[in-house]
């Protein structure tokens, strides 16, 4: 069973994109877990388009929405990590919950709002590459959750998807060349 499967086994909506990268997979996991938004002008463009309702009403974020904001909820050996958000995403303002720990995401019973894991996961292949997956998914606790959530999806998963591949490009780029140094 898988890191990801251990936290949110349930889920209502999933996303999954895959790479290659001829590093270690721990190199990989230690690039994916230092990921953020201001790496990359366009994710930072995007989180700008999407927070812009919010900037509009007067009530921005003191900064953009990033990996920060998570959660994380643990890390499986050179296998897997993973980080959760809990929140009403629909809402301007993500209507975030602040969670700090696996427990404490584990516990949320709030039926208003979403749990969402992003995780990573790395295997080594034949060929000497490691394929470097991350899958995001969603759990809505109820059906009204669920229908307001996804609209929501629909209108933000190409954006997100995305965001996710130019992820796993910097990670890729970044433990490629950690691994040609080392």
């Amino acid at each position: 069973m898988t890191l990801i499967d251990k936290i949110v086994p349930r889920y209502d909506f999933r996303e999954v994109h895959t790479t290659t990268a001829r590093a270690p997979s721990s190199v990989i996991l230690d690039c994916a877990a230092r990921q953020r938004a201001q790496d990359d002008p366009v994710v930072q463009l995007a989180i700008g388009l999407r927070e812009l309702p919010l900037r509009l009403m007067g009530r921005s974020r003191p900064r953009p929405l990033d990996l920060d904001d998570f959660t994380f909820l643990g890390r499986d050996g050179d296998r897997s990590l993973a980080f959760g958000l809990t929140g009403a995403f629909w809402q301007a303002d993500y209507g975030l919950l602040e969670v700090r720990t696996l427990e404490a995401f584990k516990t949320v019973d709030r039926l208003d709002v979403c749990q969402l894991v992003m995780g990573f996961e790395v295997e080594p292949m034949p060929s000497g590459e490691t394929l470097l997956s991350t899958e995001t998914r969603v759990f809505c606790p109820s059906a009204e959750t669920r229908r307001k959530f996804a609209p929501y999806w629909y209108v933000i998963r190409p954006v997100s998807g995305l965001i996710r591949r130019r992820m796993l490009g910097r990670i890729r780029k970044q433990s490629e060349r950690i691994a040609a140094s080392g």
